[in-house]
């Protein structure tokens, strides 16, 4: 419960303060291509539950690839889209999946359906908690598209090495997470999104 009532002040605090900026971002991306503003897609929540997750659009809605699969300059991405991922921003209306209880700040990324499928035994406690806008996993690969970026495979790459640690990491963290360390989570999150930023300047 205390987690619940921290994330909903702590996102409707978010959406405050973030609100001239989302203004900014939402002209942006209506300057740079066509669509919609928002990215909404289906994702595996708690309990196995799907919801929508909502994101900033930051592809081009005419591409031709379902890959689920981002790499490093991916030609499907917009102009603005580019600095958008590289920030994390994108992820910002994910305030809203917190305000209405799809979403913690902290746990694991939600998986498109066919991943969660993957999580076997204990793997799947993983879905008794509410995924995350961060974890530990997403803080260890902040540079995932990169990493994709040089191997000869990335698909096998993600499925075989990528996945199965996060999964490992997600497990741990349903083991021992405590409020602490989703304070410890957000504020490491925030350093790694801030240097982030000043490097694209």
């Amino acid at each position: 419960m205390v987690k619940i009532i921290f994330d909903f002040l702590l996102a409707l605090f978010g959406v405050i303060l973030f609100a001239p900026i989302f203004l900014v971002i939402i002209f942006l991306i209506k300057l740079d291509s066509k669509g919609s503003v928002f990215f909404m897609q289906s994702r595996v929540g708690l309990d196995g539950k799907f919801f929508k997750i909502i994101k900033f659009r930051t592809m081009n809605v005419n591409q031709n690839s379902n890959s689920t699969i981002t790499l490093k300059d991916d030609p499907r991405i917009t102009r603005i889209g580019k600095y958008l991922r590289k920030s994390k921003i994108d992820e910002l209306p994910e305030l809203f999946n917190i305000l209405i209880g799809d979403m913690s700040f902290v746990g694991p990324r939600p998986d498109v359906s066919g991943y969660a499928d993957l999580l076997k035994g204990e793997n799947r406690n993983i879905l008794k908690l509410r995924p995350g806008i961060t974890s530990h996993a997403s803080l260890k690969y902040s540079n995932e598209e990169v990493l994709l970026s040089k191997v000869v495979d990335p698909i096998s790459y993600n499925n075989n090495t990528i996945y199965p640690d996060k999964v490992r990491m997600n497990l741990n963290y349903y083991k021992n997470h405590n409020i602490w360390i989703d304070i410890k989570v957000i504020f490491a999150t925030l350093y790694l999104l801030l240097q982030s930023i000043f490097k694209n300047k």
